[in-house]
């Protein structure tokens, strides 16, 4: 099922989805003049191509009292200390993103902390303990105006 094509319709579906995962297959049915049936098969095909990886919850970080976000860029001291150092940084809860890029950085991560003191504690005695690590740069984000995914 690696080179399924999606449609018109399994478009329809994935953008209702996406507005609202818990959207019932009848109400979807309804909306799109098909079967709930059809609902069901195109969505267990997507799901079986890869194209459907999950469900997620989105969860509003300053509310729960993460209120700066930033990111930082890597310097390793050899390409060979990736793999663990990527474990190390997995193990802390404040990373949230982890990418291995190619540029200026060897891995680009984004963190969120509860405040600046707390973002200067993970940046000095979590990230920069880390012996493969030589350099880093931290970018705080002050605002997030566009976050999307990629639509189908």
């Amino acid at each position: 099922m690696e080179n399924y094509l999606i449609d018109n319709l399994d478009k329809q579906i994935l953008h209702a989805l996406m507005a609202n995962a818990r959207t019932a297959y009848a109400e979807l049915a309804k909306r799109f003049n098909v079967s709930a049936g059809t609902i069901h098969v195109r969505i267990e095909k997507m799901k079986q191509a890869g194209i459907i990886t999950g469900t997620q919850l989105t969860i509003n970080t300053k509310q729960l009292g993460y209120d700066v976000c930033c990111f930082i860029g890597i310097n390793l001291n050899n390409a060979r200390d990736y793999p663990q150092t990527l474990i190390k940084l997995e193990a802390l809860e404040e990373v949230v993103e982890a990418y291995y890029t190619t540029g200026n950085y060897s891995i680009f991560i984004k963190v969120m902390t509860k405040s600046i003191d707390h973002l200067q504690d993970v940046l000095i005695n979590k990230i920069q303990a880390i012996e493969a690590i030589q350099s880093t740069e931290t970018l705080i984000s002050l605002q997030n105006p566009i976050s999307r995914t990629v639509m189908p």
